[in-house]
């Protein structure tokens, strides 16, 4: 608006400045333009004259419109009034729908729970009729049996709940559940009952009892007392079974024991004039065995371990060593022991201590039997062998069950490891006693193996043969003992030798008996082996010299002088040996074919062994020729040229090279 007044104004002044300029007269050019504006005046009165119908007629029209914009916006207000009620009315649906859907929801949950609620405490003419008449062994019985069991748990709750509900059927159910306990005890003690009869295979009522094990805890859940008569009755009948059976079964084994048993007269140290057999003299050759010696006794522990048991009617022409017999009486309570064990956890639904307990009641007497048996035998028992196979038994047996997952025996194993261990021990001391007891000049004088060693090699072998796996450190330490025993009693037995060949003679061939046999029965890296191997090797280089001695003697001398006086720096001496050297030589060249056949003949003379002598020869035909070259050195080019050659010599060793 400024911007047109400024514009208007402009106009304005340039008019002013064209009237300045023309010269007119203001006031004249003021008339003309008043009288300019009344005609514009009165044109347009007249132009409002001649319009003032189309004026008045939209005046009307604005009026109308007027009218019609209010009757709309008092519609439009109805409608506005009529969407909020509407809201408000689904608004208050939505809060019925929500409330009502809570209702359903809550009176469905109900339904559900009152129809599992009667169905659960109604009780069926089904299962009435089923309960009271079908045998227990129906498939439909069992059926209803459960739906019963189910029943009478939910009226115990709500009898605690106090319910007025479960006085509808409270006895109703009573009266099913005593008739269905009747019937239960019934077939369950005619099962226990049938483990009476003679010769009854008595897995056979075991596996139908086990069929049917709901039918225990059925009465266990409802009545405890008819629980306990069962089990106490099952208890009774099966303690009585066992007990009957591993009695006469152990005093039939007790008939197939050889009769000459082992006695204190078989102590290892004992003169050895009048053979002695643990054996039956009836018995056959190829079982006879020394006392001593394992042979094949030890099968009990390998391929014999799960053997079907001995059937004393049926071996009856037969003999057996005390630990075939133990071996198949424990194998037997061991089968007998873990299926019973197994049978009573999953039938009497009893673990832990619990179980162990109702075992023991069953398996008590039986074991206490095996026990009072066993401390019979063991009291004057003197087979060492024996008694140790037996503690293996016991420690295999004992692995096997819990390889089975049934610990109820391990206390019984405790008891015959208690028994058996303290005699093994005491017979175990008595045969080292026997050896320090022993007389040497009582023997023959005679440089072959002696039977003491043997029998101590044939021992010690078996008992380092069975420790292998079940290493024990009291046998250990008693092995040592024995065997530091045996030693000084070689060295006993060698002093009534007058020389020192002979008694290396004697050492070397019980050395290489003991040793051999410890190698062909054990492992040849033992304990045992490695400390008579040493001795062996100390006891052939001292015999290797002392043979040598008669043949090398003045040269094994000669060396050892001169290389005394060489570490002394003696040359002058050294030089004065040259006489000596040549008598040497000359003895040397004119015997020494002799001589290796002299050697050759005493040492194969001297020792029963083809393959210790052979080792013996060579390790002295070694030493010859090691001599030999010593010798070679020390001589001066003179003595050198008159010495047999060393090549002619070595065709010669050869040719007494062994086979062996």
């Amino acid at each position: 608006m400024a911007e047109a007044a400024l514009i208007g104004e402009q106009i304005e002044d340039d008019e002013v400045q064209e009237i300045l300029k023309t010269g007119t007269d203001l006031r004249q050019y003021s008339a003309q333009i008043e009288k300019e504006f009344k005609e514009v005046e009165n044109r347009s009165i007249d132009d409002y004259i001649k319009e003032s119908q189309n004026i008045a007629n939209l005046h009307n029209q604005i009026g109308n419109t007027s009218n019609i914009l209010e009757r709309m916006e008092s519609m439009l207000m109805d409608i506005q009034d009529a969407l909020n009620n509407i809201s408000t009315e689904i608004t208050s649906l939505q809060k019925k729908s929500v409330s009502m859907s809570v209702q359903l929801t809550n009176r469905q949950s109900i339904r559900a729970q009152i129809s599992q609620f009667i169905e659960d405490m109604a009780v069926p003419e089904e299962m009435v009729a089923c309960i009271m008449d079908s045998p227990v062994t129906e498939k439909e019985f069992m059926g209803h049996l459960n739906e019963l069991n189910h029943k009478l748990n939910l009226m115990k709750e709500l009898n605690f709940k106090e319910s007025k509900s479960s006085q509808d059927v409270s006895d109703v159910l009573q009266k099913l559940k005593i008739k269905a306990m009747s019937k239960l005890r019934l077939y369950l003690m005619e099962q226990i009952y049938k483990f009476r009869k003679p010769m009854a295979n008595y897995q056979i009522p075991q596996n139908a009892m086990l069929k049917y094990k709901f039918f225990f805890e059925f009465i266990l859940s409802n009545e405890r007392t008819v629980a306990q008569e069962i089990c106490n009755e099952y208890v009774d009948t099966m303690s009585k079974i066992y007990y009957s059976y591993f009695k006469s079964y152990s005093t039939r084994l007790g008939s197939l024991k050889f009769e000459e048993a082992v006695s204190k007269d078989d102590l290892m140290g004992l003169d050895d004039s009048v053979p002695k057999s643990i054996f039956s003299k009836t018995s056959s050759l190829k079982n006879k065995s020394t006392v001593f010696s394992i042979g094949d006794r030890g099968e009990v522990l390998n391929q014999q371990l799960e053997a079907p048991i001995i059937v004393p009617h049926a071996q009856q022409k037969f003999r057996y060593a005390y630990e075939a017999l133990f071996r198949s009486e424990q194998y037997a309570l061991v089968d007998n022991a873990c299926r019973e064990y197994l049978f009573v956890t999953d039938f009497f639904i009893v673990r832990g201590p619990q179980a162990q307990e109702l075992f023991n009641q069953i398996m008590g007497k039986t074991t206490a039997l095996l026990i009072k048996n066993l401390e019979t035998y063991v009291q004057d028992c003197y087979d060492t062998i024996a008694l140790f196979l037996c503690i293996q038994l016991c420690f295999r047996y004992q692995l096997m069950c819990h390889k089975r997952c049934v610990p109820a025996l391990d206390k019984y194993w405790d008891n015959l490891h208690a028994v058996i261990w303290p005699r093994f021990e005491q017979v175990f001391r008595m045969n080292i006693q026997s050896i320090q007891d022993c007389d040497p000049t009582k023997f023959p004088k005679e440089t072959g193996p002696h039977y003491i060693t043997r029998r101590y090699a044939e021992f010690s072998a078996a008992i380092v043969g069975i420790t292998e796996n079940f290493p024990n450190e009291l046998v250990s330490h008693m092995l040592l003992e024995l065997q530091e025993e045996v030693k000084c009693f070689m060295l006993r037995m060698a002093a009534i030798f007058t020389t020192r060949k002979e008694q290396l003679i004697y050492l070397i061939n019980n050395y290489d008996l003991v040793l051999g046999v410890l190698m062909e029965r054990t492992r040849d890296n033992s304990k045992e082996a490695e400390a008579f191997r040493e001795l062996l090797s100390t006891r052939s280089a001292e015999y290797v010299e002392e043979i040598l001695a008669p043949h090398l003697g003045g040269i094994i001398q000669f060396v050892k002088d001169c290389e005394q006086m060489r570490d002394k720096e003696q040359t002058e001496e050294l030089k004065r040996q040259e006489r000596r050297s040549l008598q040497l030589v000359a003895n040397f060249s004119a015997n020494w074919k002799k001589s290796l056949e002299d050697l050759n003949r005493e040492v194969f003379l001297s020792f029963p062994s083809l393959l210790t002598g052979s080792q013996l020869l060579q390790l002295a035909l070694a030493q010859l020729v090691q001599y030999y070259h010593k010798f070679y050195k020390l001589l001066t080019p003179n003595a050198r040229a008159q010495l047999v050659n060393i090549h002619v010599i070595m065709i010669e060793v050869k040719k007494y090279k062994s086979n062996f």
